[in-house]
């Protein structure tokens, strides 16, 4: 039940979310299997330490997950459930979210991410990584 999601229609999907347009969230690679997200690290997304809240690191993660499921599966995706291992305090310039698949069955969607902070160099810092099951939702809804 693929709905044939490309790059231009999943940025369309992102865009329509707003609390992804509040952070700036920007979908930079999107299609066989794989999705990476990737925002600009900004001062209102710290938490006390100067680290990136880990709300946002989950938050990456989630849309992440279910984008690269879409990849596979088309739209009608909704987030069954996820866990996060956080592996390092986050810092740098950009966040970045790169998901893949799997395993993708008829009804759910296995997906793993690995979310890294990097610097103005472009140097990437692992600092999180993911795992996440996707449902496949046939009410026409998308949570991706």
């Amino acid at each position: 039940m693929n709905d044939s999601l490309d790059l231009v229609l999943a940025r369309k999907v992102l865009a329509a979310q707003p609390f992804s347009v509040l952070l700036g969230t920007r979908l930079v690679a999107f299609g066989d299997g794989t999705a990476t997200l990737e925002l600009d690290i900004r001062d209102e997304l710290r938490q006390q330490y100067g680290f990136v809240h880990g709300g946002v690191l989950g938050y990456a993660a989630d849309n992440a997950l279910t984008f690269a499921a879409g990849s596979v599966v088309g739209a009608r995706l909704i987030t069954a459930g996820f866990t996060i291992d956080y592996l390092r305090p986050a810092q740098g310039d950009v966040l970045r979210a790169d998901a893949r698949v799997v395993r993708a069955g008829r009804t759910r969607v296995v997906c793993r991410c690995d979310l890294s902070t990097v610097e103005g160099d472009g140097t990437p810092t692992l600092c999180a990584v993911a795992q996440g099951t996707i449902a496949v939702n046939g009410t026409g809804q998308s949570s991706a």
